[in-house]
C-alpha cells in the first residue's frame, strides 16, 4: 500500500561526546533514501533538517551531564515536527544521535493519544538506553530517551512526556551493552528485554512476532528507533559505540520484512549513523536498504497461504 513519507532531519550531535552524528541526515540524503522509497511506490516529501527550540545554559545535580539546554530543545522542536508530520504521513526521523528519540517518540506519543490509540515502541539497538539524568555516569543524553519514554522520574528540564509507556508496550530487541544502573532499573520495570542471548536461542522472528501480536491485539500505533549498533560493526562500522556480536545482515533484513508484513509501524527512527566513520558510505546504504525492506521490498515475493 502507497504511504506518504515524512523525512524530518534531525542533525543531532549534543547527545553523546563524539563528534560526526550531526552529518547523519546529509548521508542518508545522498545514500538515496528517498530515491529507494518512491521505487517502491511510496510518496516522499523531505522537510528538511529541523532547528532546536533556543534556551539558556542549564545545569544539573549531577555535573557529568552536558549539553542538557540543547537536548531539551531538540526534544520540543521534535515533538512538535513529529506530532504535525504523523497527522499527515509517516515520519522518518534522520539522525544524528539517540538522544533524538526523547523528541521522535514523544511526539509519536502525543499522536496516538489524539487518536485515542496506544503507542508501542520497538527499540533495536545494543544499548537499552535506560540511564536517567542521575543515574548517567558519562552524562551522554543518547543513553536516556527509553526512560524519558517510560515516565522514570528525573526529567524535570524536559516537557512531560505524554502518556508514558507502560512495559509490555515496549520492546527491545539485540541488547548487549548493559550498564549495573540501567539492570537494576530494568528488572523492577519489566519491560521485555530479547538480547542477543535469547536472539540466539530462539532466533529473530519468535520474540518479534510476539511483541506484534501484542500491538495488534490492542490497536496500537509501533514506532521503531533503529540504532546503526543494532547491527555488528563488522557490516555497519559508521557508529561511535561498536558493541561486538550484533545482528547480522539477514537477521536485520528479516527484522524489517516482518515489521513491512505486520502492517503496524507508524513511524521510524534512523539513529548513530557518523558517516565520518563510515567506509566509502556502506554504513548508510545498508540503512537504506533496510528502510526498503521496511517499506516492502521483497527479494522473492511469497503468495499468501490459503487456510
Amino acid at each position: 500500500m502507497s504511504q506518504k513519507v515524512i523525512l524530518i532531519g534531525a542533525p543531532v550531535d549534543t547527545g553523546q561526546k563524539r563528534a560526526g552524528c550531526l552529518m547523519g541526515p546529509a548521508a542518508y540524503r545522498v545514500a538515496g533514501l528517498a530515491e529507494a522509497i518512491t521505487g517502491l511506490g511510496h510518496h516522499v516529501i523531505d522537510r528538511g533538517d529541523v532547528a532546536p527550540v533556543a534556551h539558556p545554559p542549564m545545569a544539573h545535580e549531577n555535573p557529568a551531564v552536558h549539553h542538557l539546554a540543547e537536548t531539551v530543545g531538540w526534544t520540543e522542536a521534535l515533538s512538535q515536527a513529529g506530532q504535525a508530520a504523523a497527522a499527515e504521513g509517516f515520519p522518518i526521523f534522520l539522525g544524528g544521535d539517540h538522544s533524538l528519540s526523547l523528541g521522535s517518540v514523544a511526539g509519536m506519543a502525543a499522536h496516538a493519544a489524539s487518536l485515542g490509540r496506544p503507542l508501542f515502541l520497538l527499540w533495536l539497538d545494543a544499548h537499552t538506553d535506560f540511564h536517567t539524568l542521575a543515574s548517567t555516569q558519562s552524562g551522554n543524553l543518547h543513553g536516556t530517551p527509553v526512560a524519558y519514554i517510560a515516565g522514570r522520574p528525573g526529567f524535570d528540564a524536559f516537557p512531560p512526556f505524554p502518556a508514558p509507556l507502560p512495559p509490555h508496550r515496549i520492546c527491545m530487541l539485540g541488547i548487549r551493552s548493559v550498564d549495573d544502573a540501567e539492570e537494576a532499573a530494568l528488572i523492577p520495570a519489566e519491560i521485555e528485554i530479547a538480547d542477543m542471548r535469547v536472539l540466539d536461542e530462539r532466533g529473530i522472528g519468535a520474540p518479534l512476532r510476539e511483541f506484534l501480536a501484542r500491538v495488534r491485539a490492542e490497536n496500537g500505533l509501533l514506532h521503531v528507533s533503529l540504532d546503526v549498533d543494532f547491527l555488528d560493526p563488522s557490516i555497519a562500522p559508521a557508529v561511535g559505540t561498536t558493541v561486538p556480536g550484533g545482528t547480522t545482515f539477514r537477521e536485520a533484513h528479516l527484522v524489517m520484512e516482518l515489521l513491512h508484513e505486520s502492517g503496524l509501524v507508524s513511524s521510524l527512527d534512523l539513529v548513530e549513523l557518523n558517516p565520518f566513520l563510515d567506509e566509502r558510505g556502506r554504513t548508510a546504504e545498508l540503512m537504506v536498504d533496510l528502510v526498503a525492506s521496511l517499506m516492502g521490498r521483497k527479494v522473492f515475493d511469497r503468495p499468501t497461504r490459503m487456510h
